[in-house]
């Protein structure tokens, strides 16, 4: 313990001698000149402006003041400092004095990595169905058996949030249960209903990807039957609060199937259907439902229900001109198509056994043939899976308590699956499953820092590349303790980059970065864009995933997030951009041929999520592009702060630049939006869902303007120039990001030094996907740990 301790002493001594004597000190007086001169003005100990004073501050050892110079460093680096209207020294005298503090603090650091503390990390949401579909090869909905976890730091998977409470633990046990159910077929699961709906403003009047061709609207849905036995399939067409069916002008075939096989065909609509609806309503609507109801049988598993419409084939109505792209346009409005409002699928009745499910042939690797068998099969079963879930390899101590809980059960009921039931049970509800332990080596003292155990490694490294458990091969690497070695650690993370549970970086990271997830939730006001629906709304968040995943699957420049000259559209997205010459709703790469629509800027899913419902809003686009793009996120807004007039609220209607120009003539409020504005005004040209415009209700749109670091932008590709010029602030504010997503806890500043070297590395790679991905893996922060003192959590 007192060589670990005397170790980093020594380190520490070295890094401080070698700074001293490197001749940095000599540059001290020259660096302080330019500190007093352009910085202390405003830092002042009697002023503090933004909290921080730099006029005592000592440039002979900036590692003594590491959290002030990191933020001096962050604001220099992206061009905030001095703001623009002050005297400002040479671009090379900037740069000099911020690579002066950046060698000193790295220097420290590379003598003396401090790794941060790591809380003990219970997995969220997303993360158990991941672990439930990996270990029993079972696909749950975990947003129906658990509730939202909380976020920090813009993501649910940080650790100091992720706290268990005695509602929290009753929920946990009550998904073990179920699932545990679920997985051996539990011959007592009683019938139960699940209703899938469809979104209110999905438009079905075209094809929907993943039903047949030849087909126009429906749902897709994909349910797990728990057990072999009859289900009774209904289909439930929309209707309005009169009880009027769309669409039932003219006849219509519907149908429903089962694993992509017709159970009915159902023809409604016709002179003849439409005055009987006319008449009764109720009755109707009554007897269609009978109509669209199957009762089956159904074998054990996961399987996938289809209703939709076949496509006509003398459809003469269906080429009349529409006023919207969107048929949810008013409830009053019956004619069209018919659409699918609902599939309840109940069940199981008359079950005839548990069925040969994925998840039964993934739990019973043995089958005992007597009852001599029945331990050892009962130990081999219980061991792969409490490794898996665990993992790490299965202790004696760990089949024991399972083996009782097995045989316990086995006693009562006289059943071997139900044994095993219990056991999993057991599993899934221990602590060992639902929280990520890594456990400290018994020599160092508290404080001590130290690389973690390999099995701790591949655990940190699945989660954050797969939002799971490791696979058998990742386990046993660990277990042979060879996951550490360089070569070894390269190869699989670019094996599980290259496989296809990566996707979770798309589904967990990027839409929390990129603010994806806030797109189910937007509603613009369709008196001013008639034409959102459902369609636009998914067709916009497809594109932004499919584009990130292309810079993961290729390995590409992450810049490319910012200037590709392509990307991903179908029929309704293209049309929603002007793009001619796609159809269907099958996604496909496309060239963008028009410089504003370059990367994610010009993105619709990204400008719909940065306005509001009825107009667009600079200050969200330019708090976004701020905190996700260049890392400099403004302050909150102080209390009571005057809202924005509405046009035309006191006077003659003005533009937003007008209104926004005299909200901002309010001292209060002109700090930070003469700091934001600019960037949004510069995407102004982009209404509320991203639709290009060049002009606001009859005012022409000036996207024009002065940037926080005096460049002057004219719109999206200027402000995306300026944005590249400085490509280190935007691949280290990416770092940043994977960073604390790798992690699960929020960065600090003595985290910066290993962000910085993560870039730097990535530089010489072209900034390649993987070289950030590989640099946070091999970083101190994720690599090593701090032993925690006996008090803290």
């Amino acid at each position: 313990m007192l060589q670990i301790k005397n170790l980093h002493r020594l380190a520490a001594a070295g890094a401080a001698l070698a700074f001293a004597c490197s001749g940095a000190h000599a540059q001290a007086p020259g660096h302080q000149a330019l500190l007093n001169q352009y910085c202390v003005t405003c830092h002042s100990d009697k002023l503090r402006t933004g909290g921080l004073s730099l006029q005592t501050a000592d440039l002979a050892d900036p590692p003594k003041a590491a959290e002030t110079w990191e933020k001096v460093i962050r604001k220099i680096r992206v061009g905030a400092m001095p703001p623009q209207g002050l005297p400002r020294p040479s671009a090379g005298a900037l740069n000099e004095f911020a690579s002066y503090l950046e060698t000193a603090l790295d220097r420290a650091y590379q003598a003396n990595p401090n790794p941060g503390r790591a809380s003990m990390h219970r997995l969220n949401r997303a993360e158990y169905a991941n672990a439930v579909h990996d270990l029993l090869d079972l696909a749950i909905d975990s947003t129906a058996i658990l509730p939202p976890d909380d976020e920090s730091s813009g993501f649910d998977n940080i650790a100091d949030v992720l706290k268990i409470s005695p509602s929290l633990m009753e929920r946990y046990l009550s998904a073990s249960w179920n699932v545990s159910r679920l997985a051996i077929g539990d011959s007592r699961i009683t019938p139960s209903t699940a209703t899938y709906r469809a979104r209110p403003d999905l438009s079905q009047d075209q094809h929907i990807d993943g039903l047949p061709l030849g087909t126009r609207g429906g749902m897709l849905v994909q349910h797990n039957f728990p057990l072999d036995g009859e289900y009774v399939i209904k289909v439930r067409l929309w209707r309005n609060t009169f009880d009027l069916l769309r669409g039932m002008e003219d006849p219509h075939q519907i149908e429903v199937s089962l694993d992509g096989e017709r159970l009915r065909l159902v023809t409604a609509g016709g002179h003849d259907d439409f005055v009987s609806m006319a008449q009764n309503p109720g009755s109707f609507g009554a007897d269609l439902d009978q109509r669209l109801t199957v009762r089956i049988p159904v074998k054990a598993g996961m399987r996938t229900v289809a209703a939709t419409t076949l496509l006509r084939s003398h459809a003469s109505k269906d080429d009349l001109i529409k006023p919207f792209l969107r048929t949810t346009v008013d409830g009053l409005d019956i004619t069209g198509d018919p659409s699918i409002d609902r599939i309840t699928i109940e069940g199981p009745f008359n079950e005839t056994g548990s069925g040969d499910t994925a998840a039964r042939q993934r739990v019973f690797v043995c089958r005992p043939q007597s009852a001599e068998e029945e331990l050892p099969c009962a130990r081999k079963i219980l061991s792969v899976l409490s490794q898996r879930a665990y993992r790490r390899p299965a202790t004696d101590a760990d089949l024991e308590t399972l083996l009782s809980f097995h045989q316990r059960r086995r006693n009562h009921n006289g059943n071997f699956e139900a044994g095993v039931e219990s056991a999993l049970q057991y599993i899934l509800a221990s602590p060992e499953f639902l929280y990520r332990f890594e456990p400290d080596p018994p020599a160092p003292d508290a404080g001590a820092v130290y690389h973690v155990s390999d099995l701790s490694l591949a655990s940190r490294l699945s989660f954050f590349l797969w939002s799971t458990i490791p696979d058998d091969d990742l386990l046993a690497s660990a277990a042979r303790n060879q996951l550490h070695e360089p070569a070894e650690l390269q190869r699989q993370v670019r094996r599980m980059l290259a496989g296809p549970k990566s996707e979770a970086l798309i589904a967990n990271f990027a839409e929390q970065w990129l603010f994806l997830r806030n797109l189910k939730s937007t509603a613009p006001n369709l008196d001013a864009f008639p034409d959102f629906d459902d369609n636009l709304r998914q067709a916009m968040k497809q594109e932004t995933e499919l584009f990130f995943s292309s810079i993961v699957r290729e390995d590409r420049n992450v810049l490319d997030l910012l200037q590709a000259d392509y990307t991903f559209v179908n029929e309704r997205l293209a049309r929603h951009y002007g793009i001619s010459g796609v159809y269907g709703s099958q996604f496909r790469r496309v060239p963008v041929t028009d410089e504003a629509r370059r990367g994610l800027l010009g993105q619709a899913s990204i400008l719909t999520v940065t306005s509001y419902a009825a107009r667009t809003s600079p200050v969200q686009r330019g708090k976004w592009i701020l905190t996700n793009i260049l890392g400099v996120p403004p302050t909150p807004p102080p209390p009571n702060v005057p809202e924005l007039k509405e046009n035309g609220e006191g006077g003659k209607p003005q533009s937003l630049r007008e209104r926004m120009e005299a909200h901002r003539a309010n001292a209060v409020c002109a700090g930070c939006h003469k700091v934001m504005d600019p960037i949004g005004f510069a995407l102004e040209n982009f209404d509320a869902v991203g639709h290009w415009r060049t002009s606001d209700d009859g005012a022409h749109i000036d996207p024009s303007g002065t940037l926080f670091d005096g460049t002057r932008v004219d719109g999206p590709t200027a402000l995306r120039k300026m944005v590249l010029s400085r490509p280190e602030v935007f691949v280290g504010v990416m770092t940043e990001k994977l960073l604390t997503y790798a992690l699960g806890r929020g960065l600090e500043y003595y985290d910066m030094p290993a962000v910085r070297k993560i870039v730097r590395d990535a530089a010489a790679q072209n900034y390649q996907f993987s070289s950030l991905v590989l640099g946070v893996v091999n970083s101190p922060p994720f690599q090593m740990k701090m032993k925690m003192r006996r008090s803290e959590p």
